[in-house]
């Protein structure tokens, strides 16, 4: 093995064994960014980069899932990426629709699809429904797929769901505002019942979260990565796990 192999491996274990289980998080959320600057950077075209990436999604589960990770959102397409040219978008949500149910056929995750399936094309939502269906029962790490996904139609569609409920049951208008609470808008989100993520991870170098888990992230500890997504490596999860641990969260506190 080469030495460049060598160290790093030992530098990966040191990495691991510094962690500390009470400083997992139990939810991580992860922007997948950088596909198409990696292609470019490879003479390739985008979809090539989009397939590489789509590549490090089961690796970077795995990871999570090694570590104690109970809860993974993976940002995969935002509703905003629906208006990409259709000679991008395509080729994109077959890589995507191929993702999941790669992800569904573990037979360990459990799949839940986050994201307003209305607007997807009738294929991508039904193998994104398929493979929630098929995995509903499990009881392993809940992976999130997050397509078709943006956090302010997450909060209107939440918002949406929750008028729509009580005036199913004869509530007025001034009832439904006189009750509102956040536990009632949290209810009716994508992620209901489960942990609002602890750590947000974002590939490529942009210092942004774009919307992602917007509601959710209010607490969230945020860790930028210089790496584009496909060259995402192990090595940089553990770094990202270790500035968590060393973080005091004060939790809005």
């Amino acid at each position: 093995m080469r030495l460049d192999k060598l160290l790093y491996a030992a530098y990966e274990r040191r990495l691991a064994s510094s962690l500390s289980g009470e400083s997992i998080p139990r939810h991580v959320g992860v922007i997948i960014d950088g596909n198409r600057r990696w292609a470019r950077a490879a003479g390739a075209g985008t979809a090539h980069g989009h397939r590489r990436g789509a590549d490090k999604i089961g690796e970077f589960v795995r990871w999570c899932e090694d570590a104690g990770v109970e809860v993974v959102t993976v940002w995969l397409l935002s509703t905003d990426n629906l208006n990409r040219p259709v000679a991008e978008l395509e080729p994109l949500l077959e890589i995507i629709e191929t993702a999941v149910s790669e992800l569904a056929a573990t037979q360990t995750w459990r799949i839940h699809p986050v994201g307003a399936l209305d607007l997807l094309p009738d294929r991508t939502a039904r193998v994104l429904k398929e493979a929630d269906d098929a995995t509903r029962e499990r009881t392993g790490l809940i992976v999130n797929v997050a397509v078709g996904y943006g956090g302010r139609r997450e909060i209107t569609d939440a918002l949406r769901s929750l008028l729509l409920e009580n005036a199913s049951r004869g509530m007025t208008i001034e009832q439904i505002a006189e009750e509102l609470d956040v536990e009632h808008i949290a209810d009716h989100l994508y992620t209901k019942g489960q942990p609002d993520p602890d750590l947000l991870i974002r590939a490529s170098g942009e210092q942004r979260l774009s919307g992602f888990l917007l509601w959710q992230s209010a607490h969230s500890e945020f860790y930028f990565c210089e790496a584009l997504w496909p060259d995402f490596r192990r090595v940089d999860f553990l770094r990202a796990l270790r500035a968590y641990g060393d973080r005091e969260r004060r939790l809005g506190r």
